[in-house]
C-alpha cells in the first residue's frame, strides 16, 4: 500500500471532512505537524472538535485553525499563550473540555489500546468530574474516564520509512505516537523519509501498522513558545 503522499493537501485529500474530531500532536509548539495544519486550514474543513495537548498561540499551530474559525471545540489540558483562543470561549463562540494532562493522555493511549474507559482519582472532587461515573475501590474514589477514538489523527514524526515505521526525536515523542495510535487514520508529517529496511529495529519508536499516510517536510519552522533569555552582569 503507498503510503507516501508528495504534498499535505494530498495527504489530506479524501480523509478530512466537516464535523470530524481530529487529535493533533505536539507539546506547545514542539512537535506539531506544521504542513499538516496549514493544509487542514487550507482544506476549509468546518465545525471539528480537536484533540491537542494545547491550542498554539496565536498565528502558529492550532492557531490558525481558531483565527478561521474551524474549530468549535477544543479537548485540552493547557490553553495559555492564545489570546484568539480566550476571547472565542468567553465569548462562548468556542466549546471547550478540560482534561488534566495525564488523563488526557491516558485516554489517546487507552483508545489506540482498544480500552473504552478507565477509572482514575485525578479530578475526583473538581468540575472535572461533573458529569461521569464514580466509582469506589479499596476505599479510594475514582472517576471513569472515556477513551478517545478520532477520526483522524494529524502527527510529527522525525522520520520514516516507506512502509510508515516512525522514529520521533526528543519532546516529539511525547503525545505523537498516543495521537497515531489512537486514530482511526493516521496522517504523519516527517522530514526524512528512508527506503524500509533502513532503520535498526531499536530506531523504530511506532510501527507502521498505525500509520497510514506520509507527507515530508525537510524544513519546518519549529518555533519556540517563549524565549526567555537572562542576561549577565556587566555583559
Amino acid at each position: 500500500m503507498k503510503k507516501l503522499f508528495s504534498s499535505a493537501a494530498q495527504a489530506l485529500d479524501g480523509v478530512v471532512r466537516d464535523g470530524q474530531l481530529m487529535a493533533v500532536g505536539g507539546f506547545g509548539l514542539c512537535g506539531i505537524p506544521e504542513a499538516l495544519i496549514d493544509a487542514l486550514r487550507d482544506s476549509g474543513v468546518q465545525d471539528l472538535t480537536v484533540i491537542s495537548n494545547n491550542a498554539g498561540v496565536d498565528g502558529f499551530g492550532l492557531g490558525k485553525l481558531l483565527e478561521t474559525r474551524q474549530i468549535k471545540k477544543m479537548i485540552a489540558s493547557y490553553v495559555g499563550e492564545n489570546k484568539e483562543f480566550e476571547r472565542q470561549y468567553l465569548a462562548g463562540e468556542l466549546a471547550l473540555e478540560f482534561t488534566p494532562q495525564g488523563t488526557l493522555a491516558e485516554k489517546l493511549r487507552a483508545g489506540g489500546a482498544g480500552i473504552p474507559a478507565f477509572f482514575t482519582k485525578t479530578g475526583v472532587g473538581t468540575m472535572v468530574a461533573d458529569g461521569k461515573e464514580l466509582r469506589d475501590f479499596d476505599g479510594e474514589t475514582y472517576v471513569m474516564e472515556r477513551a478517545l477514538v478520532p477520526d483522524v489523527s494529524l502527527v510529527k514524526a522525525w522520520r520514516a520509512d516507506q512502509s510508515g515505521n516512525l522514529q520521533f526525536r526528543l519532546t516529539a515523542r511525547n503525545f505523537n505516537p498516543a495521537v497515531a495510535m489512537a486514530g482511526k487514520v493516521c496522517i504523519v508529517e516527517v522530514e526524512e523519509v528512508v527506503e524500509t529496511g533502513a532503520m535498526e529495529p531499536d530506531q523504530v519508536h511506532l510501527p507502521g501498522i498505525y500509520v497510514h499516510r506520509i507527507v515530508c517536510n525537510p524544513t519546518p519552522e519549529k518555533r519556540i513558545e517563549k524565549r526567555t533569555v537572562t542576561e549577565k552582569a556587566g555583559a
